[in-house]
């Protein structure tokens, strides 16, 4: 009498939510995507340059009759402006000052905090988290940095490690908050973070105004930083380039240390890839989610910091400017890891030095590199349409279902 077995088809794996699949298909684009990504942004804002330009309009209106004159007037526009920039990014001998002429020293002074900033959304975006908290951790940690740094009188190396130490506390708490609130209730941190950045607007706004406003100021402006509390210049008092740039640089290597040779950052990246899994195997998840919010809250703290000790010396409401939003595309455009984000941080140090050069020397709006750096986030992130214009094919990992 034969028995009849019954097989058991095999379960088909979970689906990731459509969220889930869109971030890791950003993430998943490989280095050449990025440039591509860069080079199809400056291709649109060279055509937005040259319809713009006066030249090319008044050469338009013949075009038929001498479309080489236009084209040339095309040329002249796109050339002049994208070469003003490079120069003002690098070096232009042209320029009367040795401030001027080496631009270069300049790129790296604005990419300081975007490099901070930018690792702080790195490695969150490595255990699988949205901080788009930055801004309100680098005005956290500036406010704490600027009350050592210009209501405390200490020793000068003391003085200096001291607003370091503070920032990136004052950072980690708003971070903190996040991944608690991510851990303990499930709270997305995408919500938490946006809130939590107009709390510290109007939370520093408040104290502007009340406890920290420097004595005899109308304005919501603390007073000026100690100088031992500032990073020493490194090239002199003609530059503004300080020693935040090297605690930039070390921030690099420690979070590339972490993330790729240490147990902390292999839990990161496995919660980042499959949390469930990463629970089954025995991680704790939610104390995961703190950690990582934590450290990612205090290297954007250290950006505040590089920002009142480095080049602003006084705290205000603006002291963050655009960097915790730029730092989301620094990140997306350095793929998530940290010397991609270090090199994506110079590039975009360079839009912004370069971009006053363009507007004085080429005559042209300084919004042109705000929308071109707009371009690039759009790019970065749709690999599947920069793979169509070049006709790139994806790579299959191995492993992947189809």
């Amino acid at each position: 009498m034969s028995e009849t077995q019954t097989v058991k088809e095999p379960t088909p794996p979970a689906k990731e939510s459509q969220g889930s699949q869109v971030f890791r298909e950003i993430m998943s684009g490989s280095a050449m995507i990025s440039v591509l990504a860069v080079f199809v942004a400056l291709v649109i804002g060279g055509i937005l340059i040259a319809v713009t330009d006066p030249r090319v309009s008044a050469s338009s209106g013949y075009f038929f009759a001498d479309p080489g004159a236009t084209l040339s007037a095309v040329w002249s526009a796109v050339s002049e402006a994208y070469g003003a920039l490079w120069r003002g990014a690098t070096y232009d001998p042209t320029a009367r000052t040795w401030q001027g002429q080496l631009g270069i020293f300049e790129t790296l002074t604005f990419a300081t905090p975007l490099i901070l900033s930018g690792l702080a959304v790195t490695l969150a975006f490595r255990a699988g988290l949205f901080n788009i908290g930055a801004q309100g951790q680098i005005l956290l940690g500036a406010t704490f940095a600027g009350i050592i740094g210009f209501q405390m009188q200490l020793p000068p190396v003391i003085h200096l490690l001291a607003v370091i130490l503070a920032g990136a506390i004052g950072g980690a708490i708003w971070g903190g908050i996040a991944g608690f609130l991510k851990a303990r209730t499930g709270a997305h941190e995408v919500i938490v973070t946006i809130m939590l950045n107009y709390i510290a607007v109007s939370l520093v706004l408040y104290l502007l105004k009340n406890q920290l406003k420097a004595p005899g100021s109308t304005n919501p402006i603390s007073a000026q930083m100690h100088d031992t509390a500032l990073f020493p210049l490194l090239l002199g008092p003609n530059f503004r380039l300080n020693a935040g740039f090297i605690l930039a640089i070390l921030a690099v290597i420690v979070v590339a240390w972490l993330l790729n040779r240490s147990t902390l950052g292999f839990e990161y990246r496995a919660i980042g890839a499959n949390p469930k899994a990463a629970r089954t195997a025995g991680m704790l998840v939610s104390r995961g989610y703190t950690t990582v919010m934590l450290i990612s809250g205090a290297l954007a703290g250290l950006a505040g910091v590089a920002q009142i000790a480095g080049t602003e010396k006084t705290l205000d409401s603006d002291i963050a400017g655009s960097i915790g939003f730029d730092a989301i595309t620094v990140a997306l455009l350095g793929r998530s890891k940290p010397w991609g984000t270090f090199f994506a941080a110079l590039l975009f140090g360079a839009f912004k030095a370069g971009g006053t050069s363009m507007a004085v020397n080429a005559d042209v709006s300084i919004d042109i590199v705000a929308v071109v750096q707009s371009l690039i986030v759009l790019f970065i992130a749709a690999p599947p349409l920069i793979r169509s214009i070049f006709r790139i094919k994806a790579v299959r990992r191995e492993g992947a279902s189809a």
